[in-house]
């Protein structure tokens, strides 16, 4: 009897892990203005607790929503209180610009603004506005204090756009993790942070683009393909998102130091990182300092890896790549 009652057990404990093994869910959906694609292994879906985390990252962090935090601010709004979510995300930006000797910036809005590629109308260009907003751009203008944003002149604003999406993908993995899940992929508008396997219990491949002007999913080639093992991945570049006017190329990625578009030598910067919000902030600061300062920077920094598309200087309808050592033990052969 004893024995009877033993099997017994064992098999209706078999039975109870049988009815709670996990599958891979797939989630997709529109956030942010772009697209987002969710993978992982779990033991039920979270579609609605995920759009709902996207959802209150707008209201922290999107300057196209007129009662989030980031515009609330940037509207002069002295009773607004802010959340952790803005308090990561200036830290960071904070971090990125001392180390970027001020080429990555968020206080960069004005300008972004003026070229038409933020929340306000576009402006006419000229070197008199450009010397005009550049009065309020500068990361030394801003600061923390008592929980609380406190700026030196009312007229500077913000634009999260180059590390916020970033962020965000880190916020859904977070809520993941907490959740107990091991193995998953969260991209949002290319941003990509990995953990674990994939359904083929294989590491994470992920694709990055070639530089084709205009490529979107439908017309897109890949370039190299990597096993990303329990990284962030983020990329950045000037050839989708850019418009000409009277027969000059206007990119989105602004030159704080400058107040113009970055005209560097690189095409597209991919960056791995620990952390996607990391990833994202690099990623854009490469674009705005160009190859060699990349370099300088990457081996300063020690904790990045980098993949660098740039043009040739002996033909200019070719380009070449600069990888980081870590990088190349990254790429697919």
């Amino acid at each position: 009897m004893k024995k009877f009652v033993l099997l017994l057990i064992v098999i209706l404990i078999i039975i109870s892990s049988c009815s709670k093994k996990q599958t891979y869910y797939k989630l997709a959906g529109y956030a942010q203005g772009t697209t987002y694609h969710i993978t992982y292994q779990g033991s039920q879906e979270y579609s609605t607790e995920i759009d709902s985390l996207l959802h209150n990252f707008d209201l922290s962090l999107s300057t196209y929503i007129d009662n989030s935090i980031i515009s609330r601010i940037n509207k002069n709004d002295t009773t607004v209180i802010l959340d952790s979510l803005f308090i990561e995300f200036f830290n960071k930006s904070k971090e990125v610009y001392e180390q970027s000797g001020g080429a990555f910036d968020i206080t960069v809005a004005p300008l972004v603004n003026a070229y038409g590629f933020g929340f306000s109308k576009k402006s006419t260009i000229d070197s008199a506005l450009i010397n005009r907003l550049m009065q309020f751009v500068g990361m030394d203008k801003v600061q923390l204090k008592d929980g609380k944003l406190i700026k030196s002149d009312k007229r500077v604003m913000l634009d999260g756009n180059a590390i916020a999406q970033g962020q965000s993908v880190d916020y859904v993995s977070c809520f993941l993790e907490s959740k107990g899940i091991e193995n998953y992929l969260v991209e949002i508008g290319g941003e990509i942070r990995a953990k674990g396997l994939n359904p083929e219990g294989k590491f994470w491949r992920v694709g990055i683009d070639k530089p084709i002007e205009h490529s979107d999913e439908n017309n897109r080639e890949l370039q190299a393909i990597i096993d990303l093992k329990d990284m962030a991945l983020a990329t950045s570049g000037n050839y989708r998102k850019f418009y000409e006017e009277g027969g000059v190329k206007y990119s989105h990625t602004i030159n704080p130091k400058t107040g113009y578009p970055a005209k560097q030598s690189i095409l597209s910067a991919t960056i791995i990182a620990d952390d996607c919000i990391t990833a994202d902030a690099y990623a854009t600061t490469c674009m705005v300092i160009g190859l060699e300062k990349s370099k300088d920077l990457l081996k300063r920094l020690g904790n990045i890896e980098a993949y660098l598309i740039y043009p040739d200087p002996e033909n200019p309808d070719k380009y070449k790549i600069y990888m980081t050592e870590g990088m190349k033990k990254m790429i697919e052969k």
